[in-house]
């Protein structure tokens, strides 16, 4: 079975990311649950690194000037790199222009979800890869909570959509 970074990323996101810190595992008992999972080391520690980036991200943008903040346009259009139009195709990119329209992200946010699908370790991403990253990038933009439970009700209602 062939998994990937993202594999690794959405299963530790399904399983502790809403648990208390006391029942979390500490980083050498997630990469033995990992393991045995059946992920591979590489795959592993490539997550660990996504997510360890994520939280540096977080960091700076917490530490931003709310002044400068006031002096962005309050829309502005989004032109995409090749390698990002190679990544992320017009559904995905749709659907990023859509979030930002109904006030779910901020540009900021944007352009933190878009940094976080091209540091993943794939040639291209579908729309399902796309929202669950939008899902993790709100998760760790503090301020966003309620632009996160919006998005994690989108996600789970199409989940449960396929199911049934």
């Amino acid at each position: 079975m062939k998994e990937d970074v993202f594999d690794v990323l959405l299963y530790l996101f399904e399983n502790y990311i809403d648990t208390d810190d006391s029942n979390k595992p500490d980083k050498d008992a997630l990469e033995t649950e990992l393991e045995g999972v059946g992920f591979q080391n590489l795959e592993i520690h490539k997550a660990f690194d996504w997510l360890e980036s994520m939280t540096v991200i977080e960091e700076d943008s917490s530490s931003s000037d709310s002044d400068e903040d006031e002096s962005k346009p309050p829309s502005a259009m989004r032109f995409y790199s090749e390698q990002e139009l190679l990544r992320l195709d017009l559904q995905c990119r749709g659907y990023l222009l859509f979030l930002e329209q109904v006030g779910v992200l901020d540009a900021e946010t944007r352009e933190v979800v878009i940094e976080r699908v091209m540091a993943l370790d794939t040639d291209e991403i579908d729309l399902d890869q796309m929202k669950w990253v939008v899902l993790m990038v709100l998760f760790y933009q503090p301020g966003r909570e309620a632009a996160y439970a919006w998005m994690e009700d989108l996600v789970f209602e199409d989940l449960e959509a396929v199911v049934h």
